[in-house]
């Protein structure tokens, strides 16, 4: 079976995950392109050199049956196309997590995959959250320019549920989205941190269980073209990728 991956956003971590197709990183017959963006995406497939396709629309990429499309773009284009790719039996992994906690969805009955992104982990966060989580604290510190500020000393610029991060930080807080499906969208707190001595992107979780506690932090450096983002997002969707094109 021909090995076919689509990419809804050409931007940052979109055109990382392509260059991985392109360095045969993943192995893939045919990669399908797309951004609202026509002359971005247009770009991107002209510097490659895999066999690829650039489509005007998410119907039109799905007229070439791929197995697994990965959205790059925003919490926008999951909530617009999510429903429209599930429906064609294609496995969707979602970088903008955020949008999975407004729709609600039950990422266990569908094809939707949601990568670690900028930590690690989760598989025993998920594991406790089965025996009971009494506390979960995720901190957050970044430079102000990654949070689009220009804080001359360390400031909180949140700190609360994960859902109202998410909403105000849409770009910027994928983690604390992807632990708050992991957990509990209730359970999980959120503080962050506008910080001028870090230069790269902290996130700190702590949590309590009914038979322990763990601590995780992980430093990332952000992504050289989006410093809203960590490298480590685009190469946790890489991993992920390889993963389900060579499922049969």
């Amino acid at each position: 079976m021909e090995k076919t991956l689509g990419i809804i956003g050409c931007g940052a971590i979109g055109t990382v995950i392509a260059k991985a197709v392109d360095n045969k990183i993943v192995e893939c017959d045919k990669l399908l392109l797309y951004d609202r963006i026509f002359e971005k995406a247009e770009r991107l497939g002209k510097s490659l050199a895999t066999s690829t396709i650039v489509v005007k629309s998410i119907d039109e990429m799905i007229t070439f049956n791929p197995k697994v499309i990965v959205e790059a773009a925003s919490q926008q284009a999951v909530k617009e196309y999510l429903n429209k790719i599930l429906s064609h039996n294609i496995h969707l992994i979602v970088l903008s997590v955020g949008a999975l906690l407004d729709l609600g969805t039950n990422i266990k009955d569908y094809k939707i995959h949601i990568p670690s992104g900028a930590i690690g982990g989760l598989d025993a966060i998920s594991s406790a959250t089965l025996a009971g989580i009494d506390e979960a604290i995720l901190t957050t510190r970044k430079n102000p320019r990654s949070l689009g500020r220009e804080d001359k000393d360390e400031a909180v610029v949140y700190e609360g549920p994960a859902e109202e991060a998410v909403k105000l930080f849409p770009r910027n807080i994928n983690v604390a989205a992807t632990l708050a499906l992991a957990i509990h969208p209730t359970k999980l707190k959120v503080r962050i941190v506008s910080d001028p001595n870090v230069k790269r992107n902290v996130h700190e979780i702590k949590v309590k269980w009914k038979y322990g506690e763990m601590f995780f932090s992980f430093m990332n450096e952000p992504h050289p073209e989006n410093p809203k983002t960590s490298a480590l997002a685009a190469w946790s969707a890489i991993n992920l990728i390889k993963k389900l094109l060579a499922e049969t």
